[in-house]
């Protein structure tokens, strides 16, 4: 691709009339993070939660709505917990439920017809290649991997699956019987290394303070009761069922959960430590990269073509955390490729319209 340089920041005082100054002087979210203990003996995969090797790992915090604190609570609680060791990953989810309810047996089924709890994991924090695994109340399974978001183009790989994948359900009173109300659903899960390391960085597997990105999604319809069964409760104003709900760990503020870059972070530790994580410096240029990223879809959007040279996307200079930075940008409207860099960093961050970031180190 023809490389055309298009600004050097770092030496304006002012920004160009019109123009504005893109200033990323905090994280625009509050990712929340999970620190994923190592485990001397495995648990027992039975789905009830109660093995010994359960016993020292925390929950996580309570769900909330997708959309986050201008949503109300969920009504039901879910939590989880994980863990590791050399074998695999770990994971242990209870989700409060009156009404015990799924319909779908068959692998591979759109599990999120159904009441469920969904998986998403990004083991190089680059967008690319990360996964999904979804689960009912049946312990009925959807698993697969996606090589970009579909906001990219996707593909989902649904003919992908988890190698040794073992999940089990326990279910705290009667599924898919309304005459009484139930408690909870746990659904427990093993998940290999063999394919998760797939979209790892070098493919190697988690070492002691490595971070990968993590949400978890829980999927709940509002049902009603007809001859002795569960339906789900039709809006009369368009005759289909209401909107699903949409609790999930970490909010990314809107009903997508394939913006990986808003999930939260899972810290692989050997022991619980004295502080809790915090995204590194690198952090806030990849967002400034992703700023810029949002930008050249909505031009595209509008013009059909990607910016071509950076004031067309509005822009005179950009600051991370009170600086200026060094940005490149190349592109001949099909393609383009962003670059930053800041003073002391060895690392110079890239993004290009596939959406992926990484660095040349």
């Amino acid at each position: 691709m023809r490389r055309i340089l298009i600004v050097l920041f770092g030496f304006w005082g002012m920004a160009a009339h019109g123009q504005e100054v893109l200033q990323v002087d905090s994280l625009p979210y509050a990712w929340r993070s999970y620190d994923c203990l190592r485990l001397s003996q495995p648990p027992v995969i039975d789905g009830r939660g109660d093995d010994v090797a359960w016993a020292g790992i925390p929950w996580s915090e309570p769900f909330v709505d997708i959309e986050g604190a201008a949503k109300p609570l969920p009504s039901y609680e879910t939590r989880f917990k994980m863990a590791w060791d050399s074998s695999g990953l770990y994971v242990l989810a209870r989700l409060e439920e009156p009404q015990l309810w799924a319909t779908l047996e068959e692998r591979e089924s759109i599990i999120y017809q159904d009441h469920d709890i969904e998986l998403f994991l990004d083991p190089g924090d680059d967008t690319h290649l990360y996964y999904e695994l979804e689960i009912n109340a049946l312990g009925t399974e959807w698993d697969l991997m996606l090589v970009k978001p579909y906001r990219d183009g996707g593909p989902a790989l649904h003919a992908w699956d988890i190698e040794g994948l073992q999940t089990a359900i326990h279910l705290q009173g009667t599924l898919n019987d309304p005459r009484d109300t139930d408690t909870a659903w746990w659904a427990e899960m093993f998940l290999p290394w063999g394919s998760l390391v797939e979209a790892a960085p070098g493919r190697r597997l988690p070492a002691e303070g490595d971070v990968w990105r993590l949400d978890f999604s829980r999927v709940e319809w509002d049902l009603k009761t007809r001859r002795r069964r569960y339906e789900k409760a039709i809006d009369p104003a368009t005759d289909k069922p209401l909107p699903e709900h949409n609790w999930v760990w970490s909010p990314p503020g809107k009903i997508n959960m394939h913006e990986p870059e808003k999930w939260g972070y899972l810290r692989f530790v050997t022991e619980a430590p004295e502080a809790v994580f915090a995204p590194g410096p690198e952090s806030h240029l990849k967002w400034a990269l992703r700023e810029l990223y949002y930008r050249q879809r909505a031009y595209h959007e509008a013009e059909g073509r990607y910016a071509r040279r950076f004031d067309e996307l509005g822009l005179s200079r950009v600051r991370v955390a009170g600086q200026s930075v060094a940005v490149n940008m190349s592109g001949n409207g099909i393609q383009y490729l962003i670059s930053i860099a800041r003073a002391g960093d060895p690392r110079t961050w890239y993004i290009d319209q596939s959406g992926r970031t990484w660095s040349d180190q």
